[in-house]
């Protein structure tokens, strides 16, 4: 193989290598929602019990963010991506063979949670970021966020398919070894470190993180993605349960679709709908200012929850809502990093984009144990619907006050 350190490495090469590995590490990630009530009922436990081990998994991956992005920008960015690829590899080989709550918290939970920190949007988009020219910068975050994301397109569809014919253990296990060609991606994933502008002089880490959390938009950016996290965890891992409970079998092109089946498929219909949605917000984010785009894209999400929960749930109206809850779902990732970039430039990008995705994890811990905790006092996810809604509208109007200036300028 070419050595992959060279500083010269193109663009081109960086964001296919990070599509590949950002695909693989969402794709496997996405699959816990299709085990969760197979593995619960297999296992004789409350919903609750694996749906903490999801949220420990959320916000873990939060937890993690800022030390893999602080690994990233002292020792390298590769060094960062092969521990967070060997710590997934591990979690998802315990989970696959956990049988008690505790085996599960520390497989799927703690350790599939420091190896999503590891090779998801964090480190790879601020290696992206670092080798897009500014003028680009936008779109090239945007279109690997959004084919990247592609990966859970397929794997729930497949891990659905295993945990029918074969259980959910060997779902999990196949799904593990899916991440192996991970390996082969690392190693393009490097670029070089963003030099200060002509006549500025070199900060330190501790000084952008002293800049960044005195600045009122780094401040309500960090508040905003809270929800972010909450509305992706939320359905990810309780949705397909939920479509299982509440539809019926119906007959397409000739052959029945169970409940489950199509439970797993919403994901995989959030998934493409996705792709759609963030490369168009890429392009939004370059013509108008990403505060406002990331307002309306937060208020859509609240609509388009109310309509779903006030209209009576039928398959035609599940597929409606995914499609249209995925043209909305990770299109704030891009434009969240671009923020980030624009204010403080992407030389600790790694790091100060960490601290607000753990707010983004904070927001998916509560979003998967609510769910859980909730789902089994009351029977239904009802509560957690209006949630949404309102966190939604709470994100539309916080984003609207953030200004996309650079930290200088801001103080000038």
């Amino acid at each position: 193989m070419p050595r992959a350190a060279r500083p010269d490495s193109s663009l081109t090469v960086i964001m296919i290598a990070g599509t590949v590995a950002l695909a693989l590490s969402f794709g496997a990630r996405s699959i816990f929602g299709v085990v969760l009530a197979p593995l619960s009922q297999d296992m004789g436990w409350p919903r609750e019990t694996f749906a903490l081990s999801l949220a420990i998994q959320n916000l873990v991956w939060g937890l993690a963010q800022p030390a893999f992005g602080m690994i990233a920008d002292r020792w390298g960015d590769r060094r960062a991506l092969w521990l967070g690829f060997g710590l997934y590899l591990a979690g998802m080989l315990l989970s696959g063979l956990a049988t008690t709550p505790l085996a599960q918290h520390l497989g799927a939970g703690l350790l599939v949670g420091m190896g999503i920190s590891g090779t998801a949007f964090g480190l790879v988009l601020s290696v992206v970021g670092r080798a897009a020219p500014e003028h680009r910068r936008s779109q090239a975050l945007a279109l690997v966020a959004a084919l990247g994301a592609s990966g859970q397109v397929l794997m729930p569809l497949m891990a659905q398919h295993l945990v029918a014919s074969y259980g959910w253990s060997a779902a999990v296990l196949a799904t593990g070894a899916m991440l192996a060609p991970m390996a082969l991606c690392i190693p393009w994933l490097k670029a070089p470190k963003a030099a200060s502008a002509p006549g500025a002089r070199e900060i330190a880490l501790g000084e952008a993180l002293r800049r960044a959390f005195g600045h009122s938009s780094y401040l309500l950016l960090v508040m905003g993605f809270f929800v972010c996290g909450f509305h992706v965890a939320f359905i990810t891992t309780h949705f397909p349960a939920y479509v299982a409970e509440v539809c019926a079998a119906f007959s397409f092109m000739g052959r029945e679709v169970t409940p489950q089946a199509l439970g797993a498929a919403t994901i995989a219909l959030v998934g493409v709908a996705n792709v759609v949605g963030t490369l168009i917000a890429g392009q939004l984010g370059a013509r108008y200012p990403k505060p406002y785009v990331l307002s309306a894209i937060y208020g859509l999400r609240a609509v388009v929850i109310l309509a779903f929960i006030a209209l009576p749930v039928s398959p035609l109206s599940v597929i409606v809502f995914s499609l249209s809850i995925g043209v909305l779902w990770l299109s704030t990732v891009p434009l969240t990093a671009g923020l980030v970039a624009a204010m403080f430039g992407p030389r600790f990008m790694a790091t100060l984009y960490g601290f607000v995705f753990l707010s983004h994890q904070l927001g998916a811990f509560a979003g998967v144990w609510m769910g859980g905790r909730l789902y089994d006092l009351y029977g239904s996810y009802a509560v957690v619907w209006w949630v949404a809604i309102g966190l939604g509208v709470f994100s539309a109007i916080v984003h609207l006050p953030i200004r996309e200036r650079a930290w200088a300028a801001q103080a000038a």
